[in-house]
C-alpha cells in the first residue's frame, strides 16, 4: 500500500503537522509493506529542519 502525506500546514500555532508526522510514524509499525512518503510544501516545510524555527515577532 503507498500511501503520501502532503502537509501545508505551519508547524507552529496547530498540532496537524505534528499529528501527520506522527500518523506517518506509526503506519509502517502497523502495516509493514506500507510505503510512506511526507511532502512539505509551504510553512510546513520548518518541520523538516533540525533545529526548531524561532518565530518570535512572526505575525
Amino acid at each position: 500500500m503507498k500511501i503520501l502525506f502532503i502537509l501545508n500546514d505551519a508547524s507552529y500555532g496547530s498540532e496537524k503537522v505534528y499529528n501527520a508526522l506522527q500518523l506517518a510514524m506509526k503506519l509502517p509499525q502497523e502495516h509493514a509493506a506500507a510505503e510512506i512518503r511526507v511532502f512539505l510544501m509551504a510553512d510546513a516545510v520548518t518541520a523538516g529542519l533540525p533545529e526548531p524555527v524561532n518565530t518570535a515577532g512572526v505575525l
